[in-house]
């Protein structure tokens, strides 16, 4: 084995492969602090490039993309409200704020350094567990889903913000904007127009909600400081704000990777899920939301821990982990390697050169990452009258470059009127947002079950993983219900002293 790894090491270690993975962490970083310029799109526009290169070369160089794109997605979110990725829009309930109070280099700082250590931790399991979460991962179901999505969707309470009962109801729009479409039995719902039946993009929902309310808020009241530019502050990142922020960036990174090695799952819910847990255990948990250095840290952390995880699936099933996994999978097809067991069998030598490689990568996305971030950090002095304009047309160009499809920049702008409206009536935007992302595998997982066990509802409850996620999910009830009762009595002692 050690023979082998050396051998490995003397394959990854030229300049090729260190020249692919820059530029990849570079390109990724660029594109996904874009707009609706995803890292699938950076991936697959990169996928003919990898023809005529080496094997180890053109993997490494389109996983180097997944990773720049995804830490990417952070710099605009922190900068401008507006996510550069979907695995992003948990960063910015935290990042804008710290930007606004003139920390948005701070924030940049902990986003780095925390996507960097999220990152290794997540090679380091694809080195060392890629066979046990693989075949943990094949254990799950759509009954085993149906509950881990039941039980995601209680982080919806710890994102409300001050009101619980908005956010349940914000909630609830985006589980209703989520059915929208063709469900797993063909039948159409909501399809008032023919693009409507393929649903709602979640790229144009998400940068509409988020992005475009800031624009429209300056259009509709004018604001007297809207010429006055963000002040950068103080951008080095302390070792106490570092320390604080630890445990959330090793809990992130580890629900990063078991949530990455279950496909289908994706590095958006488990940022919202470590944001979620982070909140429930900081002692600064009552300020998540306000600029809290820690939400960051724990946003930023869970996704970038899902890149390497994703793999796993790929490389000891076959199975992708998520989108950008299944263009790597033709990848792998068209260079005459065929992941699944027989792979670790017939090209280990492949294999360990790959591990290596990732490895090699968190290097570069950190490099990359302190060069670029203060680049993009002066943003912030940008005036504002000047600033929105140029990131609407960003939002536009940037979702009309996904499919060409009118409808998606349709729905980016109705979406931004109803994020102005949420954000008049002080409705949270996450809880929508992550509602109508685990909306569709909520019900397509308890349909397949249904389906599977002919309406016995009995299915959910026939393995321990489903009984864990349920008895998880009670808890959470439980301890929000208890909670929220605190607090009432509280306020309510309070309001009985003052009269």
């Amino acid at each position: 084995m050690w023979n082998e790894l050396l051998y490995a090491f003397e394959a990854v270690a030229t300049l090729p492969n260190f020249i692919a993975m820059a530029a990849g962490i570079w390109g990724g970083v660029i594109i996904g602090a874009i707009p609706g310029m995803t890292g699938t799109m950076a991936v697959t526009l990169a996928l003919p490039f990898t023809f005529y290169l080496p094997p180890v070369t053109s993997i490494l160089l389109l996983v180097a993309l997944y990773k720049g794109s995804t830490y990417g997605g952070s710099i605009s979110a922190i900068l401008i409200k507006t996510p550069g990725t979907a695995s992003a829009a948990c960063t910015v309930l935290d990042g804008y704020p710290l930007a606004q109070q003139g920390k948005g280099g701070k924030a940049l700082n902990m986003a780095l350094v925390s996507s960097c250590i999220g990152d290794f931790i997540s090679n380091i399991s694809l080195f060392f567990l890629a066979m046990p979460l693989a075949m943990f991962a094949l254990r799950v179901g759509p009954p085993e889903y149906f509950m881990l999505m039941a039980f995601s969707l209680t982080i919806v309470a710890s994102i409300s913000g001050r009101s619980l009962v908005l956010g349940i109801i914000s909630a609830c729009i985006g589980l209703l904007l989520a059915t929208v479409g063709e469900d797993i039995y063909g039948s159409f719902r909501f399809a008032v127009t023919e693009d409507m039946k393929s649903g709602l993009g979640v790229v144009p929902v998400l940068i509409g909600l988020f992005a475009l309310p800031e624009l429209i808020k300056m259009i509709v009241f004018r604001p007297e400081d809207n010429n006055a530019a963000m002040k950068l502050g103080d951008n080095r990142l302390t070792m106490a704000e570092f320390r604080g922020s630890v445990k959330s960036i090793l809990r992130g990174s580890v629900i990063g990777v078991i949530l990455g090695a279950i496909p289908g799952i994706g590095p958006s819910t488990a940022a919202f899920f470590s944001y979620s847990e982070a909140r429930r255990t900081s002692k600064n948990g009552d300020k998540f939301g306000e600029g809290e250095l820690e939400g960051v840290a724990a946003s930023e952390s869970a996704n970038n821990g899902c890149c390497g995880a994703t793999m796993i699936p790929l490389l000891a099933l076959g199975v992708p982990g998520d989108v950008i996994t299944g263009v790597m999978l033709g990848a792998f097809m068209i260079h005459g390697l065929t992941p699944g067991p027989l792979l670790f069998q017939n090209n280990i030598g492949e294999v360990y050169s790959l591990f290596i490689g990732i490895l090699f990568s968190s290097v570069f996305l950190f490099v990359a990452g302190k060069l670029t971030a203060g680049a993009f950090a002066k943003i912030s002095r940008i005036p504002q009258t000047l600033l929105l304009p140029c990131i609407l047309v960003l939002c536009v160009f940037g979702i009309y470059s996904i499919g060409a499809s009118p409808f998606d920049v349709s729905v980016l702008l109705v979406m931004g009127i109803v994020g102005f409206v949420m954000m008049i009536l002080n409705i949270p935007a996450a809880p929508f947002l992550i509602a109508f992302i685990l909306g569709p595998m909520f019900e397509d997982n308890m349909r397949r079950s249904l389906a599977i066990s002919r309406g016995d509802l009995g299915v959910f409850f026939h393995s321990w993983i489903s009984w864990a996620f349920f008895a998880l999910t009670v808890l959470f009830i439980v301890l929000t219900i208890r909670r929220e009762w605190q607090k009432w009595r509280e306020k309510y002692r309070n309001t009985a002293q003052s009269a």
